[in-house]
Formats: C-alpha cells, structure tokens, sequence
C-alpha cells in the first residue's frame, strides 16, 4: 500500500457511479461530473457529449502532475499504477495495527 489518496472521476450521475460501485465493489471514491465540466478542464473528452477517455494523472503532493498515462489498460491498470509509484518513490504506508 502507497502513502497515496486516490479516486476515479466519471462523468455519470452520483447515482450510476453509486451502482458500479457497488457491483463491482470498489473501495475507493468515485466523483461524479455529469456536466463534463471537470473533463473537459482535463482534456479527457472532446465535447460536453464526449464519453471521457481512460486516463490516469498522478500529481504530487505539491499539485503538480507527475505524468498522465493515456493508454491505461484495466487489464493492468493496478499493476502500472504500483510500477509507476514506486518510480516516483512514493512512500510505503505504514500498516496501522
């Protein structure tokens, strides 16, 4: 586990992101941006009818981004996102007893 605070944006209603949340169990946050508003300051859609594309921004703690990952593959996704962590030496979380 990484020192890391982490969550997913979608731009589907609080209520969608709620039911894929629960059917696929996740544990992390899920933040909603029906109005694409978000997405589009991110450059992850097009246009305010876009699905928003698969990309990953790790920023640092000082609020600058580190790298953004355009090819995010969910086949790997946890896999690169340790690999880059580790890159960047993010520290280890202490396990908490």
């Amino acid at each position: 586990m990484f020192d890391v605070e982490y969550f997913a944006a979608s731009v589907d209603t609080v209520e969608n992101n709620r039911k894929f949340a629960e059917k696929l169990g996740v544990d992390f946050p899920i933040l909603a941006d029906p109005s694409r508003e978000a997405a589009l300051a991110y450059g992850v859609v097009r246009d305010a009818q876009s699905f928003a594309a698969r990309i990953t921004f790790y920023i640092g703690v000082n609020g600058k981004i580190l790298y953004i990952d355009k090819a995010v593959s969910p086949a790997n996704a946890g896999e690169e996102v340790v690999r880059r962590l580790t890159e960047f030496g993010v520290a280890r979380r202490v396990a908490r007893k």
